[in-house]
């Protein structure tokens, strides 16, 4: 996998990805930037969102579970000190769908975390991850 990063101007970069596709990452105001795209650290945390929430539609529709929607709220804390690396993640998921099978959503959630997302892997390593969720059950 490659990536580009290319300076734009004072603290933004755009971000170029092997696939194709561009993401615009600044600072806040006070560190110079002018908003005009999410801070690096929270393309780290909203990736490893994406990354776990991809694997659980994944094995729930492998499941044949009728889930129609996956919704992962991230909620994380920084050292105060640089590196102001993450020190917790929570994962909260909200997984829709009809008549959902509580204990295939704790599972999917479970191999997700323990198994296959390789983003969550190499933060696990060093942050403290949890995780819960909800089932919204639609008839």
């Amino acid at each position: 996998m490659k990536a580009r990063i290319k300076w734009i101007e004072n603290v933004a970069f755009v971000g170029e990805t092997e696939s194709g596709h561009a993401l615009v990452m600044d600072g806040s105001p006070e560190a110079g930037g002018r908003n005009l795209g999410p801070r690096p650290m929270e393309t780290v945390l909203i990736g490893t969102g994406a990354c776990s929430a991809f694997d659980v539609i994944h094995i729930l529709k492998k499941g044949r579970e009728p889930v129609t929607d996956c919704v992962v709220e991230l909620s994380a804390e920084r050292a105060e000190v640089d590196p102001k690396v993450f020190t917790r993640i929570h994962f909260h998921y909200i997984v829709t769908g009809k008549s959902l099978d509580h204990a295939k959503v704790a599972r999917a959630i479970q191999l997700s975390a323990d198994k296959y997302c390789s983003a969550t892997a190499m933060l696990a390593a060093t942050v403290n991850v949890s995780h819960d969720f909800e089932l919204v059950n639609v008839l």
